[in-house]
């Protein structure tokens, strides 16, 4: 394959608890204005648009017939993927491969503070024959699997917490972000427990916003662009929707999507050939079954490696430097949007405080959340 497809603009909202003085269409038409003039396009010079929604969360069905306007796709083509927003990238990514065109956009937005009944909304994906008459809430499925993983792993509630402080206090440098707070690991662990492990700290709050992405081949890449990001591998996997089916120890999503973007990247020794990761953290726990599902870290090193300080900005891996999803707020179907926008960030110098330094390879995770196991990854460089 020798075509390469690079990210040549990027806009976003910023993310925020609320947003009551903004409609979901203004928040993509923010976004999607930003991403065109990072890009130096307009509109009318995209070939294709895809967008990222889930029916439930918007409020009512077709939720994509909404989006042309705000993104200036009227009489253009445009597809929706009920899924990660690393989900949507991929679709883009493969239709500029396939020749469909040389520029397409990907949109994602979340507006979760609408929802006033955001549990029995996520409760409702589970199947409904087995799972969803037990009427059992996300966190309660979330607290049995982070159980399982500290079983398994050897990691501790402790380790977890270290997890929460860092990625909060990440956030206070990140003006994206929604949530950082200074705190220690005592105050996450005294923190109310959902349900055991899982404390009220171990949760990311939702927060509101949009991200727009531009997406072009090589040689239109090198004209719009004088810092393109390329995409090198991408790779995604659904993993059984089951509660009594599925590996509750280990994320084998992440660890068949991470495998498909290593093998399409040339990545044989993730840990040492990626500078940096911003991965999924809905619950603390996730970030640490993430790093070893994707073989950052090996079995039962993921803990310890916290514990230590390596996954700190000023660590041997970073993860999460922008805050996560902790940090930032839990973004459901764009949780992807924002990891794959701090790598973007990052590799083109655009970090502010939290800018690494010495960086050209960084890795973005997408999940679901519960109850899915469906989970999307992209390898970008610079």
């Amino acid at each position: 394959m020798t075509k390469r497809v690079a990210i040549v603009g990027i806009g976003t909202t910023g993310f925020r608890a609320t947003t009551p003085d903004v409609s979901y269409r203004e928040l993509t038409y923010e976004a999607a204005t930003k991403a065109y003039v990072d890009a130096g396009i307009e509109p009318k010079d995209v070939d294709s648009f895809v967008s990222t929604a889930e029916d439930f969360f918007e409020g009512y069905s077709i939720a994509d017939e909404y989006s042309p306007d705000q993104l200036g796709a009227v009489l253009k083509p445009i597809y929706t993927v009920p899924g990660d927003f690393i989900q949507s990238l991929a679709s883009a990514y493969m239709m500029i491969l396939s020749g469909i065109g040389d520029i397409s956009v990907v949109q994602g937005l979340s507006k979760a503070s609408n929802m006033l009944s955001l549990s029995e909304m996520t409760t409702f994906a589970m199947d409904p024959i087995y799972n969803r008459p037990l009427k059992e809430s996300p966190h309660a499925v979330a607290g049995m699997e982070m159980a399982r993983f500290m079983h398994e792993s050897g990691a501790t509630r402790e380790q977890c917490a270290k997890v929460v402080v860092k990625n909060k206090r990440n956030a206070l440098d990140n003006p994206l972000a929604g949530h950082g707070v200074l705190i220690d690991s005592d105050y996450v662990l005294n923190s109310e427990v959902i349900s055991f492990p899982l404390t009220q700290m171990d949760i990311s709050p939702h927060s509101d916003g949009a991200v727009v992405v531009v997406l072009a081949e090589e040689k239109t890449a090198k004209t719009l662009s004088d810092k393109p990001i390329w995409i090198r591998g991408i790779g995604w996997c659904s993993d059984t929707p089951g509660l009594e089916t599925r590996n509750w120890g280990e994320a084998i999503y992440a660890q068949m999507a991470a495998e498909m973007s290593y093998k399409m990247a040339g990545i044989r020794h993730p840990r040492s050939e990626i500078d940096f990761a911003e991965i999924n953290d809905e619950f603390s726990y996730k970030e640490l079954q993430h790093l070893e599902a994707m073989r950052i870290c090996r079995k039962k090193e993921a803990g310890p490696l916290t514990e230590t300080g390596g996954t700190e900005i000023t660590g041997e891996f970073p993860v999460n430097p922008s805050g996560g999803c902790l940090g930032v707020g839990n973004l459901y179907e764009l949780n992807g949007g924002h990891k794959v926008l701090e790598v973007v960030r990052q590799l083109r110098g655009e970090a502010g405080k939290n800018q690494l330094k010495d960086i050209t390879t960084g890795l973005a995770q997408g999940w679901r959340g519960v109850p899915t196991a469906t989970g999307a990854v992209a390898i970008l460089s610079n």
